[in-house]
């Protein structure tokens, strides 16, 4: 296939400015363990675990083999009214990486939709509590909780929503975690952990008991990778309790070993109610996402049906397909054999103090980090974004990968790196900083 403009015009890509994309397309033919090839041969480090999903690296064949087997066998079972082993199995597996009280995944096909899901979740169960009146969600600026429209109701990032003036009402806003005295901060800041009362102020102003949940990425990720303070989830946790509202954690970047544990709840030792996921669900291979919950939830949205009925009114087509069941099992058992988790953890200094390093750059502005996770902001060029941009196409040719939102990128390299991957990761990164100084 030839890769000109005419050839590409079909494909109208998401998140991509498609007239420079095709202009000049970065395409990628194979992938195989920390690295992608382009169609003109090159070699690039993957330095972003693709879109953070791929903790295992590119093209593991135990999952391409469990996907293979499984479509043979089973290729679509209904889970309208019907099931298949795969999705009870997997189910089983997610649930022992969770605290105790979470016994029950819905599953999805993406973060966008576990997320959407996760607001009809709340909804159903203040309403089998008696708590219908409970309708109002909060969210964060800069955060990003997918592109659903629920998930963009909840969008704390203006171009992901400016668009779309049709969203949901009732939704407020708290202020994001980031300030002035953070910068270069490592891991928690110690500073700013007093901004968790933003939500008790909104529950005095609107009503505690009009509250229905606050969504939180434990740490924000597409925004540049935000690192909570010092005290500030366990005092959201807090004023939850204390008002009635439901804590729900975005773990769709964070979730399956990026803080080094299996979930975040666990590295900050705060626990939501509910709790999303996707990306490193399946390693990126298969689409897939999960709403977790715990079991006063489920128990609480199932007991007000009759035992015959219909509990929940919500499901997907593709809700636990087989093969990304097949693709979902085979990740775990990668991530548990390999011990994965443990890997990320036993790297987190090395990859840490490596991306600090680039703190001396007269273009680095700051940088955050936690785990297997970290944003580098440079500074702005003629627009906000516009150096980004630049610096993700110059880093491509380089042979880096680095997912970039506006002026931040965001570093989170598989789990299987080694400390040689992670130092080609930052010296490919100075590079291109150096040349576009």
């Amino acid at each position: 296939m030839s890769f000109d403009v005419n050839s590409l015009e079909a494909h109208w890509m998401p998140f991509t400015a498609n007239r420079d994309f095709k202009s000049n397309p970065r395409m990628v033919v194979k992938s195989e363990g920390m690295y992608m090839w382009d169609y003109k041969g090159g070699q690039i480090i993957d330095g972003s675990s693709a879109l953070f999903c791929t903790p295992a690296g590119h093209a593991r064949r135990e999952i391409a083999e469990a996907v293979y087997n499984q479509m043979l066998n089973n290729d679509y079972t209904p889970h309208f009214q019907l099931g298949h082993p795969g999705s009870f199995e997997l189910a089983e597996r997610v649930c022992r990486l969770l605290p105790d009280d979470f016994n029950h995944v819905f599953f999805t096909n993406s973060g966008s939709e576990s997320v959407d899901t996760a607001i009809k979740v709340i909804l159903a169960y203040h309403r089998a509590r008696g708590e219908a009146q409970r309708t109002r969600l909060v969210s964060r600026e800069r955060a990003y909780h997918g592109v659903n429209m629920g998930g963009v109701s909840l969008a704390g990032m203006i171009k992901n929503r400016e668009t779309f003036g049709l969203t949901l009402p009732n939704i407020s806003m708290i202020r994001h975690t980031w300030t002035e005295q953070q910068r270069f901060a490592k891991g928690q800041p110690l500073t700013g952990g007093e901004m968790a009362m933003d939500l008790e102020r909104i529950a005095e102003n609107l009503g505690g008991n009009t509250l229905a949940a606050v969504f939180i990425e434990p740490v924000a990720g597409s925004t540049g990778t935000l690192v909570p303070p010092v005290g500030y989830l366990e005092k959201v946790r807090e004023i939850c309790d204390n008002h009635g509202l439901l804590l729900v954690f975005d773990e769709v970047i964070t979730g399956f070993g990026r803080m080094g544990t299996p979930f975040a709840t666990y590295k900050f030792n705060v626990k939501p109610d509910i709790i999303t996921m996707a990306k490193a669900l399946t390693n990126g291979s298969i689409p897939m996402g999960g709403v977790a919950v715990t079991d006063e939830i489920y128990n609480t949205i199932n007991d007000a049906s009759p035992i015959n009925a219909i509990e929940f009114f919500h499901g997907y087509t593709y809700s636990a397909h087989p093969a990304a069941c097949a693709a979902g099992i085979a990740s775990q058992k990668i991530y548990q054999e390999e011990s994965l988790f443990e890997q990320a953890a036993s790297m987190e200094s090395y990859f840490l103090d490596a991306i600090w390093s680039l703190e001396d750059h007269p273009m680095v502005a700051d940088i955050r980090g936690i785990g297997m996770m970290a944003g580098v902001e440079v500074h702005p060029g003629a627009t906000p974004g516009a150096r980004g941009m630049e610096m993700q196409k110059a880093m491509f040719w380089n042979g880096l990968h680095i997912k970039w939102t506006g002026d931040n990128a965001i570093i989170a390299p598989a789990f299987i790196a080694e400390r040689k991957h992670i130092d080609e990761i930052v010296n490919k990164f100075r590079k291109t900083l150096d040349q576009l100084k």
